[in-house]
């Protein structure tokens, strides 16, 4: 027996020591328990695959029934398989290196322990959603690395601006996960089980009408967590929390959430046709439109925000073209450069003392030459330059989305160009050319740049670990021939895309404001991110806030329930104030009444009398 619960367990237990003890330990004891945790998490994953060998099947270890209901049963089972592996070493893994980069980045920081808290916590929900052998302990972790998002993002809670994006991030979330909830209850009604074993192997006996609809409600699941239009606006304003945790949580790990559990659940896709396409075509929209809006970005975390919604369109169109193997190859060399791109981000934004807006940088390649040359590694490696990480899954996509739709493939040359082209501008505008707005840049401490060094190191070789191979048992190789010409194709894309921004931010650094001042109100349309933030704010929450405050607080609450309640209240006021007037204290006020009750009751006799009469 593995002992696979201690994989998540482990981070549990540093969340519940620094969350409950942390006010009252010294800094080094919190960091010992916050690194200790997840480093020995790392290990004991390490330890685990190379005790489980091949992997050529799932391994199943069973604790116990957490529920039953009638022929219903959930257990608290956890599996690995080979995709279960390849997250359980990009979740500890990189989830190590940002933990001890997070070290240096918080150090001066308020709310140190609770901050490694939160991040314990969130590497124990993400463990559990990786691990879960079955769809509801999948969903356990789905909604606790949504609560950790909203705790991490509004981590600053005294900025305003820090808690509406975390109120942000959990709304929106909540609506793709109504939409995996709805696809649980028909997994249930259709397969009768929860657990992947029982569902996936059923899959192609059920009518493709029920898959697809199933594939289209874990679909909107996905949008939501992995920020696929029309749900990704939550995840450009999660910037506002520490940098650490855009690296950890919106590149390595929680936004790829969506990712694992589209291509876990391939066996419906596979014969849910129409949901399938649905998940090429939002992938595809999601990367181009993403791409547009990063190219006029100058917020350095902004610009790489909108970089990985684009690139986990990426994945999504991968899979949406039955390349399962080539999205999650996307998916693990993504963690590496993005989490190198948004590390790197913070370690500038800490040489200038916070600054985060490009147009007040410049020349800082000599001042911070280590933050300087790891980030280059993940600039070549993003814009898919041969033979760095990025381009190896990269093109396996793009081949696919040739194989699948040729159209497809030419607009993520489209947009692989502006990322090339975006990406590098703020390489540009960041470490070229003179200083802009700073004076006394410095380099980051060692336990920040080491961190940057070995993600470095994975953004330059991790394309020659070939997951895809690793992941053929699941996921058969049937996504289209290595084509040299289309791959060419997508290279010179790329170097287009370095080459133009050269020009405009470094050769002649003035053509970029007098073409964004010819395109005019399209420049403004992108600038301002198709202004969609302000058409979801008219179109639904204003309508919203209003309907609650006019309908339901004025009119049923105000109006109708208070209105009930204050409505009794003034009758009885009435009616006591009338009987009060009988009880006044005199003696023959109160003879009167007596003789007028005595009259009254004669009179009734007499009646009663008569009619019986």
């Amino acid at each position: 027996m593995q002992h696979l619960w201690l994989i998540p367990v482990l981070p549990l237990l540093g969340f519940l020591l620094n969350g409950l003890f942390g006010r009252r330990l010294a800094k080094g004891a919190v960091t010992a328990i916050a690194l200790g945790s997840v480093l020995l998490s790392f290990a004991w994953v390490v330890k685990t695959l190379v005790g489980l060998g091949a992997l050529e099947t799932a391994y199943i270890e069973r604790y116990f029934t957490w529920f039953q209901s009638g022929d219903l049963r959930v257990g608290a089972d956890l599996s690995v398989d080979r995709l279960t592996a390849v997250m359980l070493l990009v979740v500890t893994g990189v989830g190590s290196l940002i933990h001890i980069y997070a070290v240096g980045y918080m150090t001066h920081e308020g709310g140190y322990y609770r901050f490694f808290a939160y991040l314990n916590l969130f590497m124990f929900f993400m463990l559990v959603l990786v691990l879960g052998a079955n769809f509801l302990l999948l969903f356990v972790g789905w909604e606790g690395v949504g609560l950790c998002s909203y705790l991490l993002i509004g981590f600053y809670f005294l900025k305003k601006s820090a808690t509406d994006a975390g109120k942000k991030a959990f709304i929106v979330n909540r609506i793709g996960d109504f939409g995996f909830s709805l696809a649980m209850l028909l997994i249930v009604i259709t397969f009768g089980s929860l657990d992947f074993g029982a569902v996936f192997p059923a899959a192609a006996s059920k009518p493709e009408s029920t898959l697809t609809l199933i594939g289209l409600l874990l679909l909107l699941g996905a949008c939501g967590k992995s920020a696929q239009a029309p749900l990704y606006v939550w995840l450009p304003d999660a910037m506002e929390g520490p940098t650490p945790v855009s690296a950890l949580i919106h590149a390595a790990t929680m936004v790829t959430a969506g990712v694992y559990m589209v291509a876990r659940s391939s066996a419906i896709y596979l014969h849910a046709h129409a949901a399938q396409e649905m998940v090429a075509y939002i992938g595809l929209g999601t990367a181009v439109f993403a791409a547009t809006i990063g190219l006029a970005q100058n917020d350095i975390k902004k610009v790489f925000a909108y970089s990985t919604v684009s690139q986990l369109g990426y994945m999504f169109l991968g899979l949406g073209a039955g390349a399962f193997s080539a999205g999650i190859f996307h998916l693990v060399t993504h963690a590496f450069f993005k989490a190198l791109l948004f590390l790197g981000a913070g370690s500038v934004i800490h040489a200038l003392e916070g600054e985060q807006d490009l147009r007040h940088m410049g020349g800082l390649r000599t001042r911070i030459p280590v933050t300087f040359w790891t980030l280059a590694c993940a600039w070549v490696a993003i814009a898919g330059i041969p033979p760095f990480a990025g381009f190896h899954s990269k093109d396996a996509i793009l081949l696919a989305a040739h194989h699948h739709a040729p159209w497809m493939y030419w607009v993520g040359v489209l947009t692989a160009a502006m990322t090339a082209f975006y990406v590098s501008r703020a390489m540009f505008l960041a470490f070229f050319g003179e200083p802009r707005g700073h004076h006394h840049p410095h380099e980051s401490p060692p336990v920040m740049t080491a961190p940057l060094a070995v993600l470095a190191l994975l953004s330059l070789a991790g394309g020659f670990l070939d997951v895809p191979k690793f992941l053929e048992p699941l996921f058969p190789l049937s996504e289209g021939a290595h084509d040299f010409a289309l791959v060419a194709i997508s290279v010179v894309a790329g170097l287009a895309g370095i080459g133009l921004a050269a020009l405009f931010y470094v050769v002649k650094p003035g053509l970029a404001d007098a073409v964004a001042n010819a395109l005019g109100g399209l420049y403004t349309l992108v600038y301002n991110k198709y202004f969609v933030d302000e058409l979801y704010d008219a179109a639904v929450v204003r309508p919203v806030e209003t309907g609650s405050r006019e309908a339901l607080w004025k009119g049923v609450d105000a109006g109708l329930i208070d209105g009930a309640a204050n409505g009794v209240a003034s009758i009885a006021r009435a009616t006591g104030g009338l009987l009060r007037l009988i009880q006044s204290g005199n003696i023959r006020s109160y003879a009167t009444w007596v003789v007028f009750g005595s009259i009254l009751v004669l009179v009734a006799i007499g009646l009663v009398g008569g009619g019986a009469r």
